[in-house]
């Protein structure tokens, strides 16, 4: 089995020193090029945070905190660390709308690593139906592309008819987009009676069920997915031993307590938080806002760095109570006042279309007088009333809700 570079095989605590070895020369980087980092990070020596531990000290930064900048300090909110010219070849924008800087290295989003996993190599035609305006997922792909010596022909959205024509004429051996649009493309050779060329496939941006890989397989398509987002790039990529993702090289990954900056315990899900070491764009944790979990051990496949589950939904669960907001950060503030709590959530429901919250902890040593301490930390913290309610160590479901809300409205 090949890789793309030997960096894929490396003992493990090689790699962890080395991520922490380049911690403060990010951090430092951040500090004196991104006014944003320069006043969230005011005080933190850049040398002391050399490790992982140190690292989850610092702020987390999530996406409305870098829309609320870039509205007050426009284009990049003072999160970049170039302005335009030779070093930012494009600007895109994301919903919201966010601007994220493309700079002029080679393969800058990282996504040349997952394509090679995926099996691309020099020679193949690529056949790009991811956007190649606004949004920078048809640079992201074209890019890695180039980096691996392939062809690309920028297919963008849409124009399916147009886009079957092409495929006929030019036999692209290889598909990179969504799986649904893929799946779209190969309704369509049906309707016209021909056979897309594709042997490959590459695909994000959607969830990618089995079911649907199956269907792929079918037509002699071998289809490997990856998690990247535009601010970031690649994160975690698939390998042929089709076990989770494995997490790119040139990031640092954690999992977090929603609404928290707290790692959580290996296996438990959580919302990633990615450091990059992008000098461009040196985000120093990112709260993606999606969740996961680490899976244990190494990859079949001989790589050996983390890996993530995939995504798992999404983070921010954030819902209104009563006309006030409940944030995942609060519950936790209520449970860092009880050591005794372990795992809890916040279900909101209506009985008789009256909203009620209900805190379920798994705790030792329950009782009334705990109870009655945590309602009084729940009023205090939300300005709301809830109810308490004791449940067994491990009784909690492990899928990262924080708070759960079960209303209906019949």
């Amino acid at each position: 089995m090949s890789f793309y570079d030997d960096r894929e095989t490396r003992d493990p605590l090689e790699r962890e020193r080395e991520l922490c070895a380049r911690l403060p020369r990010q951090i430092a980087h951040a500090q004196a090029h991104a006014p944003a980092f320069a006043r969230l990070l005011e005080g933190i020596d850049p040398a002391r945070v050399s490790s992982r531990e140190v690292l989850a000290r610092l702020p987390v930064i999530r996406k409305y905190e870098l829309l609320e900048q870039q509205k007050e300090a426009r284009p990049f909110g003072g999160f970049a660390a170039v302005r335009w010219g030779a070093a930012c070849r494009r600007v895109f924008a994301s919903p919201g709308p966010l601007y994220e800087p493309e700079g002029a290295g080679a393969d800058y989003y990282r996504l040349a690593r997952a394509l090679y996993a995926a099996g691309f190599r020099e020679g193949d035609l690529v056949h790009n139906t991811f956007s190649y305006h606004f949004t920078p997922a048809g640079s992201m792909m074209e890019t890695a592309a180039h980096a691996l010596g392939c062809t690309v022909f920028p297919a963008g959205v849409g124009q399916t008819e147009q886009q079957l024509a092409a495929i006929v004429d030019l036999q692209p051996n290889a598909y990179v987009g969504t799986p649904s649009f893929l799946r779209i493309l190969l309704d369509k050779a049906d309707e016209a009676g021909v056979k897309p060329s594709f042997t490959k496939a590459f695909v994000s941006g959607e969830a990618f069920p089995p079911s649907l890989r199956e269907r792929f397989a079918a037509r002699g398509i071998s289809a490997s997915q990856a998690y990247a987002t535009a601010d970031i790039g690649l994160i975690a990529y698939e390998t042929p031993a089709r076990e989770g993702l494995v997490v790119d090289e040139d990031i640092l990954l954690e999992i977090v307590r929603p609404g928290t900056g707290d790692p959580v315990e290996p296996g438990e899900v959580g919302e990633v938080v990615v450091t990059t070491f992008n000098q461009d764009y040196p985000l120093i944790r990112f709260g993606t806002g999606d969740l996961s979990a680490l899976l244990p051990g190494q990859s079949p496949c001989g790589r050996t760095n983390q890996r993530i589950r995939g995504w798992m939904g999404r983070a921010d669960q954030t819902t209104k109570v009563k006309g006030m907001f409940v944030h995942p950060g609060q519950v936790a503030d209520i449970v860092r006042r009880h050591p005794e709590i372990g795992r809890s959530r916040m279900v909101v429901d209506n009985p008789g279309l009256n909203d009620r919250m209900t805190l379920y902890c798994e705790a030792q040593g329950e009782s009334a007088e705990l109870a009655g301490a945590i309602a009084a930390s729940i009023r205090e913290l939300t300005k709301l009333r809830g109810e308490v309610s004791f449940c067994a160590p491990g009784s909690l479901a492990n899928d990262g809700k924080v708070i759960d809300d079960i209303r209906t409205y019949e």
